[in-house]
């Protein structure tokens, strides 16, 4: 099999290439909580939403990360939708070593325990319904439990290796 004319080179699959690539892919910016001992969090480009009926999501979680353990045995998660101006937050969730639940982060316990962010455009809480082992991820599979889409807003967006907010 030969290029086609005006692609380049193929390169060989590997993990560069699959970051190189989706670097291309713009992604809304979440943030998945859970409660353990502690609240845990992290910043998410792969949530899904699965099914409608029931109302299911999905998103992939690294089995290294700091959140993992708690999130391996959570009963429920937070899912909370991102605005333009929550780069800060976005960023704070997302780097290692963090104090994400500090003094500048406000959230509280919602339903079902799970610690929820203020200030977010949307967020739900869900029941996890399964984790599947995918690689050095597990795709957590979760069912819609409540939820709020009230405060709205524009989405904040993760493209070209940064968090930035559509263009009109």
């Amino acid at each position: 099999m030969t290029a086609s004319p005006g692609l380049g080179t193929p390169a060989t699959a590997a993990p560069g290439l699959l970051r190189s690539v989706f670097r291309q892919h713009a992604a809304g910016v979440a943030v998945i909580t859970a409660s353990g001992p502690g609240p845990v969090g992290f910043t998410a480009t792969s949530l899904n939403s699965v099914a409608a009926e029931p109302p299911l999501i999905s998103f992939g979680v690294g089995t290294s990360s700091s959140s993992w353990p708690v999130l391996a045995e959570a009963q429920h998660v937070g899912v909370h939708i991102l605005g333009e101006g929550q780069q800060e937050l976005a960023a704070t969730f997302a780097r290692s070593g963090a104090d994400r639940f500090g003094p500048s982060t406000d959230w509280c316990r919602g339903p079902e325990g799970v610690p929820l962010l203020g200030g977010v455009v949307a967020w739900l809480v869900c029941r996890v319904a399964a984790r599947i082992p995918a690689g050095d991820h597990r795709i957590v599979i979760a069912e819609v439990v409540a939820g709020d889409p009230s405060e709205g807003g524009r989405p904040l967006v993760y493209h070209q290796g940064r968090f930035t907010a559509l263009r009109d």
